[in-house]
C-alpha cells in the first residue's frame, strides 16, 4: 500500500508480533496506522458463544484498521497475528500528515478503502441471503481476483476450511460438505487436499 521508504521517512517502526498476539482489540481507541511487512493478520470478532467471524485477512503490503483513524471511533474488531509477523506501525498524526503531503498515496489509499467497502457490502448481502455454495464461490472469487493468479489459471486457495467458515458465517462441517458438492459440479478442484478455483 504505502511504500517502505515513505513509511520510514514518516517515522514508522517495524514491530514483531507472535502468532496469536493481538495488535489491537475491539473497543480500543485507534492510535496507529498498521501495514503488514511480513506475515498474516486477521481482523475478527467473537459472538457470545465464542464463534469467530473473520472480517478480513491481510498479508504483505496490506494495511488494516484505518477507518477509526479518520472518524475517531473505537475499533469494531480485533487484529490478531495468524503467524509470526512484522508490521509497520505509524502514529495516527504522522499517518494523516503523510496522506496530506502525498496526494498520490492518498488517492491509492482512498481507492483501497472504497474496494474494501464494496467487498463488505457484497459479503453482508451474501451471508444474510445466499446458500452456502454461492457464499463460498463468492469469497473464493474475491480472493482470486485480488491475487496474482492469471485469468485463465486455477487459483490455489490458501485459506483453511475453518477460515472459510469464519469468513462466510458457515459451520466448518457445512464448508467441507459444500466444497465436495462444488467439486462434483466442476466448480472447484481438490488435489492433495488443496482446493483450487
Amino acid at each position: 500500500m504505502i511504500d517502505q521508504q515513505s513509511l520510514m521517512n514518516s517515522g514508522a517502526v517495524l514491530k514483531k508480533y507472535k502468532r496469536g498476539e493481538f495488535l489491537f482489540q475491539e473497543g480500543y481507541l485507534a492510535r496507529y496506522y498498521y501495514q503488514v511487512h511480513f506475515g498474516e493478520i486477521k481482523m475478527n470478532n467473537y459472538n457470545e458463544e465464542g464463534k469467530e467471524y473473520i472480517q478480513g485477512l491481510f498479508t504483505k503490503e496490506h494495511s488494516f484498521g484505518e477507518p477509526p483513524l479518520f472518524a475517531d471511533f473505537k475499533y469494531p474488531a480485533n487484529a490478531e497475528a495468524i503467524i509470526d509477523s512484522e508490521v509497520w506501525v505509524l502514529p495516527k498524526e504522522k499517518f494523516l500528515q503523510l496522506l496530506e503531503n502525498n496526494p498520490q498515496i492518498h488517492y491509492k489509499f482512498t481507492s483501497t478503502l472504497a474496494s474494501r467497502l464494496y467487498y463488505k457490502a457484497i459479503m453482508v448481502s451474501e451471508i444474510s441471503t445466499q446458500e452456502p455454495e454461492h457464499r463460498i464461490l463468492r469469497i473464493l472469487d474475491h480472493f482470486k481476483k485480488n491475487s496474482n493468479t492469471k485469468e485463465n489459471t486455477r487459483y490455489k486457495v490458501e485459506l483453511t476450511r475453518q477460515q472459510l467458515a469464519d469468513l462466510t458465517g458457515l459451520r466448518v462441517e457445512t464448508v467441507i460438505r459444500t466444497i465436495k458438492k462444488l467439486e462434483q459440479k466442476g466448480e472447484l478442484l481438490i488435489k492433495d487436499r488443496k482446493v483450487y478455483r
